[in-house]
């Protein structure tokens, strides 16, 4: 069954939404323990934000114990490997199928789960990028291309395929897989689900529907601060980008909502929740 849609108001001071962002960096791996974070100055440039808020990001992690500050100059990563449990291999395996809109938060999402089980991960982007932009490089577009014709009838299909086979292939070898990607047609698509949970199911595998909301001013603070070359077009016109955006929108079939909007809990919390749900299915 769906999970109960518990909506947190949209504001949140912008020291928070850094704080929230570099959380999730620490607790997705993307900033590792001991790693020096930019100074408060650069990272007040970064965010074309005051000195002032980025000290009071860095005190709200400094509580938390995610930074240490080792001078006034000085902040570190606080995150030791070893608060992450070992790799679990339930013995039926598990595929997490994780969605959401550009700049939701799936990505850190998938890689928290990732973090917390030791189960494989494979994210859209990181196994087609390279080919998908040499592809659109062939059709005479622009590699960064992601709205037209050619991309949506004739490349993206392709990426899907690829991140299935991928998905498929670690539920063989019995790896539980967490796959994460937009899925906008797939998780309206109620054949595509059936089937997908249907070849998911032939291998062993108990499947999960997961879909990551968030409101617009934080998707696009996100995808901003992300600075991808893929997200020009997005950020050139976010008035008529959002026009086609339903923040309301869920998977036609019964699934897990993890809410990364502002002032929502920490992913690495609702990412626990979520593990303990799967595994008992």
């Amino acid at each position: 069954m769906a999970s109960t849609d518990r909506s947190t108001p949209a504001t949140e001071s912008l020291h928070q939404q850094v704080a929230r962002s570099i959380r999730n960096q620490i607790q997705s791996g993307r900033l590792r323990d001991g790693a020096v974070l930019p100074s408060t100055r650069e990272l007040a440039a970064e965010w074309k934000t005051s000195v002032y808020t980025i000290n009071e990001a860095m005190r709200v992690l400094g509580d938390e114990g995610l930074v240490v500050s080792q001078s006034r100059s000085k902040r570190v990563v606080h995150a030791p490997v070893g608060v992450n449990p070992a790799a679990w291999r339930p013995e039926v395996p598990r595929a997490v199928l994780i969605g959401g809109y550009p700049g939701s938060g799936k990505s850190e999402l998938g890689r928290i789960l990732g973090r917390q089980t030791g189960w494989a991960v494979v994210d859209k982007d990181t196994i087609t990028r390279p080919v998908v932009e040499a592809a659109l490089e062939v059709l005479g577009r622009s590699p960064h291309d992601r709205e037209s014709a050619d991309y949506l009838n004739i490349v993206r299909p392709r990426e899907y395929d690829a991140l299935l086979a991928a998905t498929l292939e670690n539920v063989e070898c019995g790896n539980s897989v967490v796959s994460v990607a937009p899925f906008l047609r797939e998780f309206r698509d109620q054949a595509w689900l059936d089937r997908t949970v249907a070849r998911l199911n032939e291998r062993g595998a108990v499947a999960t529907l997961v879909w990551v909301r968030c409101d617009p001013d934080s998707m696009q603070q996100y995808i901003r601060h992300r600075g991808a070359a893929r997200d020009a077009a997005k950020l050139a016109d976010w008035g008529a980008y959002l026009a086609g955006v339903d923040t309301e929108f869920r998977p036609t079939a019964d699934h897990e909502l993890i809410d990364n909007s502002a002032s929502s809990s920490p992913l690495q919390g609702q990412a626990k929740d979520l593990v303990a749900k799967i595994l008992s299915r």
